[in-house]
């Protein structure tokens, strides 16, 4: 059985909405798209490429995936993630897709993911790595699926956005198993889910 871990930027009041590019996502009339641009490092990449060779696959929600269609296949700038988010084996959480898919080693999970990602979690021998996609990993956080949730948490206020964790998510520990800061102040940190949140006043 493999492992989820899933890979966010999310700033101190835990927007997670458009931290790559200005037009990434604008719902809501969110005007801070590429928020997370200023704090670039060469740490942030190293960390990332950190237990590469255990991943798998990829493991997207709907509108993540085409986002990421519609920036990364056709860059010719040498960026060292081009070919790998192209090569790597996809697979896509959607009710609305249908296949074929338009990005190359891209597979459809139809439906709900509470069905279908627990299925390829016990067929796998490597681990699905997540980007993005808050929708799709707050249904995976709900369902006990995350098994690694890494934040790159920048310090940051934006006071308004899409939060990784909205109103009515379940009360849920977690346990700090890595931290380190970047240069320019992002904290990148890897939690494992702990179960239910402590009771208000236990010891």
């Amino acid at each position: 059985m493999g492992r989820i871990t899933v890979n966010l930027s999310v700033t101190l009041d835990g927007v997670m909405q458009a931290p790559g590019r200005p037009d990434e996502d604008p719902r809501d009339g969110f005007a801070f798209g590429g928020w997370a641009l200023p704090y670039a490092d060469p740490e942030v990449g190293k960390r990332m490429s950190e237990g590469s060779d255990r991943i798998g696959a990829l493991l997207f929600g709907r509108r993540t995936y085409l986002d990421f269609f519609g920036a990364w296949p056709g860059r010719t700038d040498g960026n060292p993630f081009t070919p790998v988010l192209n090569n790597s084996q996809k697979y896509v959480v959607s009710s609305t897709l249908r296949e074929p898919l338009p990005w190359q080693n891209s597979t459809l999970l139809p439906g709900d993911a509470a069905a279908s990602v627990p299925r390829l979690k016990r067929e796998m021998d490597r681990d699905l790595l997540v980007l993005g996609s808050g929708v799709l990993v707050r249904s995976l956080l709900r369902q006990h699926l995350v098994d690694d949730l890494v934040l790159q948490i920048h310090p940051l206020v934006l006071g308004a956005g899409r939060r990784l964790f909205d109103e009515g998510a379940p009360p849920t520990g977690l346990r700090l198993v890595n931290s380190v800061t970047t240069s320019t102040g992002v904290v990148i940190a890897t939690y494992q889910p702990s179960g239910p949140a402590p009771a208000p006043g236990a010891a």
